[in-house]
């Protein structure tokens, strides 16, 4: 079975379907959520995104900002998301190796009860 970092992606390949969009709890309502769009390929999609995860509490902070305090703040925010998705990847490499392990331990098992029968 082929692990899911032999797979390659084309992020380019944009299926052709209109958008379905939602409103999530976590965004307003003028902001909607499209569940089939990409983030990476769509930048009016991220920053719709974006705008979902600042809060009015950041607002009011990036509000006393300078430009250049707030392009520091942008970049730090930045950071943090790609080590959270870095973090989040790794999480999930090791969970598809132990459900690998698990797959490949049913399979001897199975092996060794039709053995029994």
């Amino acid at each position: 079975m082929a692990s899911s970092s032999q797979n390659n992606f084309d992020l380019n390949a944009v299926p052709n379907v209109q958008p379905e969009i939602r409103h999530s709890s976590s965004l307003s309502k003028k902001d909607p959520f499209m569940t089939n769009a990409s983030v990476m390929l769509d930048d009016a999609v991220a920053t719709s995104v974006a705008r979902g995860i600042i809060t009015p509490q950041d607002e009011k902070l990036l509000a006393n900002r300078t430009d250049v305090e707030a392009i520091n703040d942008s970049m730090a925010l930045s950071i943090q998301c790609a080590s959270s998705v870095s973090n989040m990847a790794r999480c999930l490499q090791v969970r598809g190796n132990e459900v690998q392990e698990l797959r490949t331990q049913v399979l001897s098992l199975q092996r060794r009860n039709r053995g029994l029968q």
